[in-house]
């Protein structure tokens, strides 16, 4: 049996950042690092961006074990109970702790067929997969037109593959962009040579030689030599509920990212947590909300007692288009759209009841602050006060 003052479960960016959390406060106490990954912590957002770029795989890494960390890859932890302080993982190991943080992410939702001729695109392993098969395969179908389908799609187009991409939605980004916008999209990723098969859905696939039948709701028969899914990934809450930790949507955690049992926090992409600039509790699956919200939890370990009252920033490339955005992106909220240029260059405003809950910036930058700002203010706003708005704030 192992004991540790601080203990964390999960070895993804949040786990990472919640290290260096602890270590701004505490330089000295003993972290144990749990994780089910075979690969160390590194920036999982690389893998459907830098790296089809060109951008070297030593870049990722996060080298959390120079930060003094005892870590453990593939290990799974099975049992949590609060009452001793104690887990148990699959290799019938015992460690205790002080303080835990459940930094358990997401694992990615799956179709009830194709096995193992689906990639899942998640992880570093994920990656290195698929980029050994662009390497020497041609053709390749994407499932999902949401953030990571979107990205994986143009990834694979800009290595030389051809790709088709199959949603149910009638446009890429469609819960999440103004009709118009993700129309543009839809012929946009036409031009750069994809193929794209909107509302329809795969619904079997079968091995054909060394290549793949993918037969769809409509009747289609799609060939290819390979397939990517990216359809959404559900929270890990499976040892908070054993545990007996509230969960609801995530593991429900206090200002202070503190769950329902003393001595237990939780962050990142498992954590339902209340944004202050919203005004509603919710889950984030980005990058800015697992290193800020794991941070927060490292030095609240460590006895910062600091509310986690950030607006977390995310974003996407779309082979020359890109975004970064803050709050809520729905379709089905009011927009207010601000072009510079129509569909190139613009910001989008998501109202609900006249208050901004959310802002798209496309092909914008900079701007990420005073969309923030925005966020907070009580409105009511009319599209008058909003056209020109952050462009003249930044300027």
């Amino acid at each position: 049996m192992k004991h540790y003052r601080y203990l964390i479960i999960g070895g993804g960016l949040t786990g990472d950042a919640a290290v260096r959390g602890i270590r701004e406060l505490d330089t000295e106490s003993s972290i144990g690092m749990i994780s089910r990954e075979l690969d160390p912590p590194y920036t999982r957002p690389k893998l459907s961006k830098d790296l089809w770029k060109g951008r070297p795989v030593e870049k990722i890494w996060r080298n959390t074990r120079d930060l003094g960390v005892e870590l453990y890859l593939k290990h799974k932890i099975v049992q949590l109970d609060p009452q001793s302080k104690s887990i148990h993982d699959d290799k019938g190991e015992k460690y205790t702790y002080d303080k835990l943080l459940l930094a358990t992410g997401g694992s990615p939702n799956r179709l009830p067929f194709g096995a193992d001729n689906i990639i899942y695109y998640r992880s570093f392993q994920d990656y290195q997969r698929l980029r050994a098969m662009s390497e020497h395969k041609k053709s390749f179908l994407v499932i999902g037109g949401g953030f990571i389908g979107s990205e994986i799609a143009a990834a694979l187009t800009m290595v030389g593959n051809k790709v088709t991409m199959i949603f149910p939605e009638n446009a890429i980004g469609a819960r999440v962009y103004p009709a118009d916008l993700s129309h543009f999209i839809n012929n946009y990723y036409r031009q750069q040579g994809v193929v794209i098969i909107p509302e329809d859905t795969a619904v079997s696939v079968e091995q054909a030689g060394e290549r793949l039948l993918v037969r769809t709701g409509t009747g289609r028969v799609i060939e290819v030599d390979g397939i990517v899914a990216g359809i959404g990934i559900h929270p890990n809450i499976e040892l908070a509920q054993q545990a007996g930790l509230k969960v609801e949507n995530g593991i429900i955690v206090d200002e202070h990212l503190q769950t329902s049992v003393p001595d237990i926090y939780a962050a990142g992409d498992v954590a339902n947590f209340y944004y202050p600039a919203l005004d509603k509790r919710m889950r984030v699956e980005h990058e800015d909300n697992a290193i800020t919200m794991g941070k927060y939890a490292g030095r609240n370990m460590a006895g910062a007692n600091e509310p986690y009252t950030h607006a977390p920033m995310f974003y996407s490339d779309l082979f020359e288009l890109g975004f970064e955005a803050v709050g809520e992106l729905n379709s089905k909220l009011d927009i207010i759209a601000d072009w510079q240029e129509p569909y190139k260059k613009g910001i989008v405003y998501y109202l609900e009841n006249g208050r901004v809950r959310g802002v798209l910036l496309w092909n914008v930058w900079n701007t990420v602050p005073a969309a923030r700002t925005l966020l907070t203010e009580p409105g009511p706003f009319k599209s008058t006060d909003l056209i020109g708005r952050l462009d003249r704030e930044r300027n």
